[in-house]
């Protein structure tokens, strides 16, 4: 069991990664999340309305499977086998998030000062911030896990412009934006 509860080293995810993504490519198939928002609209009949999604969303029932499964697993894995386990960050991270008011950082898995107490100006940034999400994926044809592990994979020249685009939107987000809404 206790091979199971640590986190398991780059040399050994990543060589899985690479493996189901090559079966992935020999089968004909792609991977990626947010296709699955697509797929879960079209199967409950929005392609009777719109155009977008209106295709025939069984042929991609074993990705749905995939999303389904990650939830599942994280459900499993947070209840089951964390152990409230905390991520290990950087004791220059933690200083510069408690400098911004984040005290929990370093404490706890997810800051409870944005997800411990729903005020008005943390519902605002965590809809915004999904909103955001979700319009820059669709907006980019994909999020992050499928541009970066299956676009890439793919030799998608899209891909290797939208990731790009998501590590400098990243680094605006952690210099610029971060700073002036939390400090």
């Amino acid at each position: 069991m206790d091979f199971i509860m640590q986190p398991w080293p780059w040399y050994v995810g990543g060589p899985l990664i690479g493996l189901i993504m090559l079966l992935l490519i020999l089968s004909g198939k792609s991977f990626g999340f947010s296709s699955n928002f697509r797929t879960i609209c079209s199967a409950l009949g929005a392609g009777k309305t719109c155009e977008f999604f209106d295709f025939d969303w069984r042929t991609q029932k074993w990705n749905f499977l995939f999303l389904v499964g990650a939830v599942l697993g994280g459900f499993v894995a947070y209840h089951f086998l964390s152990n409230n386990q905390i991520p290990a960050i950087s004791e220059q991270t933690i200083t510069d998030l408690q400098a911004l008011g984040f005290n929990s950082a370093g404490k706890a898995y997810a800051p409870t000062e944005l997800f411990g107490e729903l005020s008005f100006k943390n519902v605002i940034i965590l809809l915004a911030g999904g909103i955001l999400a979700g319009f820059g994926t669709r907006y980019a044809g994909g999020c992050t896990s499928g541009h970066a592990i299956s676009g890439l994979s793919d030799f998608q020249l899209p891909s290797l412009i939208a990731v790009i685009g998501f590590f400098i939107g990243g680094l605006v987000m952690a210099h610029l934006l971060f700073p002036l809404i939390f400090g």
